[in-house]
């Protein structure tokens, strides 16, 4: 299916900026921008030969609030540099937020209680922004029932369990993606499966387990777990032929370990990782695994927000993965 025309394509067409096709597509002069009568016209002429059609609620949404759109992160440093595990999903935010017509808020004065990170406290200015979008691995569960009490328009990236209320959120469909790993590595004649992560606390994790051990019931494979901390001897005791790591950066540690053990990736054991790490590491190995789309994750819950803001309801979406052949996984 074709990709729908944003506003960034016809400024590119036109070669103006995307302010200003915006200015034209809601017959509106700026006292900072002046628009040429030529100028008009081509854009018009652009957006006509095209079949361009505007976004309606995003042009609602632009005409109607402060396009402003808050961005709370739960992590204890805000994501600015592309190696971090939150950057694309910034990525995602700030290029949907531009094509909507929004500046973006970003939320960075919360105050720590314990050792979470919370949006409300005696100065929050949540509602400075016309709605909120939430990241996180976790999301502390008063601050969703508060939001939601208080019928504060937010989307949260990654699916949460309700809080007081259903909660709006695009996710990544990690049961289905886990059970599809789980099926490949059946299909090479792996019969002893173990899966090396917590599997609960986070959504992510409970469902990357979830769509495990469904696959494992289903496929009548015997399914193992041990903790995400599990050493080499203590996963390979388990007898399983094939490790399925919840976190790509343990994954990283195991090889290495591995290495330095004359334990042959993936000649003596085949190794998964579900998903990108979601901390600092450095490596080269070719895991199979899927990639998270963490990009579009950050532009569709923009896309949902606006959504929200216009005609409310509680969207809730999961968005597929993209599988990774790699090279540690092979057949017994």
């Amino acid at each position: 299916m074709a990709r729908r025309l944003t506003q960034q394509d016809i400024a590119r067409m036109a070669g103006v900026s995307q302010t200003t096709v915006s200015l034209v597509l809601n017959n509106r002069a700026d006292s900072e921008v002046r628009i040429s009568p030529e100028t008009r016209q081509r854009v018009l002429r652009v957006i006509r030969e095209t079949g361009y059609i505007a976004d309606p609620a995003a042009r609602r949404l632009a005409e109607g609030r402060n396009r402003i759109l808050g961005v709370f992160t739960y992590e204890a440093v805000f994501p600015a540099t592309s190696a971090d595990f939150y950057h694309p999903f910034l990525v995602g935010i700030e290029e949907c937020a531009e094509e909507v017509g929004c500046d973006l808020l970003l939320f960075t004065s919360a105050r720590a209680s314990g050792n979470k990170r919370r949006i409300f406290n005696e100065d929050s200015r949540v509602r400075l922004a016309d709605g909120c979008v939430l990241l996180g691995r976790t999301v502390d569960r008063d601050d969703l029932a508060r939001l939601i009490a208080d019928q504060i328009p937010f989307v949260s990236v990654g699916r949460r369990d309700d809080a007081g209320g259903p909660v709006p959120y695009v996710g990544a469909d990690y049961p289905s993606v886990t059970r599809v790993l789980v099926e490949r590595a059946v299909r090479l004649g792996h019969r002893r499966l173990v899966y090396v992560g917590a599997g609960e606390g986070a959504e992510s994790w409970a469902d990357r387990h979830s769509g495990f051990r469904a696959a494992v019931a289903d496929l009548g494979v015997e399914g193992l777990q041990v903790g995400r901390q599990a050493s080499l001897d203590a996963v390979r005791a388990t007898g399983a032929t094939v490790a399925f790591f919840e976190e790509q950066a343990d994954a990283v540690v195991f090889v290495q370990a591995a290495a330095e053990r004359a334990v042959a990736i993936p000649g003596d054991l085949s190794v998964v990782t579900l998903g990108s790490a979601t901390r600092p590491v450095h490596s080269d190995i070719d895991f199979a695994g899927f990639v998270i789309p963490r990009r579009e994750m950050g532009r569709r819950a923009v896309e949902l927000l606006t959504t929200v803001l216009e005609t409310g309801g509680t969207p809730q979406e999961l968005l597929p993965c993209e599988l990774i052949e790699g090279s540690t996984l092979i057949g017994r």
